[in-house]
């Protein structure tokens, strides 16, 4: 257990790293969030199909296929289900982010919500990582998780800043996001450890997020700027550096 917390709070902390260097470079430019993001969504979806999706498949047993693909699906399906439901700004990073219902809540609480809806399937997904029981890989995909954290932290402080969140809030809704995901690991790793027969639907579950996350926010977003060849190579330059990762440790 205390491995699972500190790599809670290693997860959750690597957004505040990535927002703290975001302050120093608070003016990005679209190519350098693109190619960042990319790294990430590469780093993020060998994180899935490795650490999850394929575990998944292997403790399902005789029914693993069914189980896994039945996961995937309500996975993404719940993600979508919260997207619509959940008032926030759909877009982390671009000059006119999308409102969503509720136009009434403030700038604040509608990035708190957009960046935390992001962040509870990755916590998760560290969590449930670790309920399976290979420490080894759940560290692969935590350390994955975090490793793109901090693009991440660092691209959504200009938006945050140019709403005008002031640095001390902007700050605090970092760290809030941060817990987000710390809470998201705890509760992955609870429900598994409670619930051992529930393991390959909640691997492939939570490879579901991740894998909605990745399709419907973080390569639309990286190819709307001109960048697609950059950020292309950069989501594979992420995949194998997971991969290399994953075949060293495991």
């Amino acid at each position: 257990m205390d491995m699972v917390l500190l790599t809670a709070f290693g997860v959750g902390g690597a957004t505040v790293v990535g927002s703290l260097a975001g302050f120093a470079f608070k003016k990005l430019s679209h190519r350098f969030s693109d190619i960042v993001l990319s790294f990430a969504a590469g780093v993020m979806l060998a994180a899935a199909v490795l650490g999850l999706v394929l575990p998944s498949l292997d403790y399902g047993g005789e029914f693993g296929l069914v189980i896994t693909v039945v996961g995937i699906f309500a996975g993404a399906l719940s993600l979508n289900l919260m997207d619509k439901l959940v008032p926030h700004l759909h877009k982390l990073v671009g000059a006119e982010p999308e409102a969503h219902q509720n136009a009434q809540l403030s700038k604040v609480l509608l990035f708190v919500m957009a960046i935390a809806i992001h962040n509870l399937p990755e916590g998760i997904a560290a969590g449930v990582g670790f309920g399976a029981g290979d420490t080894s890989r759940a560290l692969v995909i935590a350390g994955g998780i975090a490793l793109q954290n901090i693009p991440e932290g660092m691209v959504i402080i200009g938006p945050m800043l140019a709403a005008g969140v002031t640095p001390r809030r902007t700050f605090l809704c970092a760290m809030a996001t941060g817990l987000v995901e710390v809470a998201g690991t705890l509760l992955g790793y609870l429900a598994v450890s409670v619930a051992s027969a529930i393991l390959p639907f909640a691997l492939a579950f939570a490879g579901g997020t991740m894998l909605y996350v990745i399709s419907d926010e973080m390569i639309p977003e990286t190819h709307a700027h001109g960048s697609q060849r950059g950020a292309t190579y950069a989501l594979l330059v992420g995949f194998c550096v997971m991969l290399i990762t994953d075949v060293l440790l495991g």
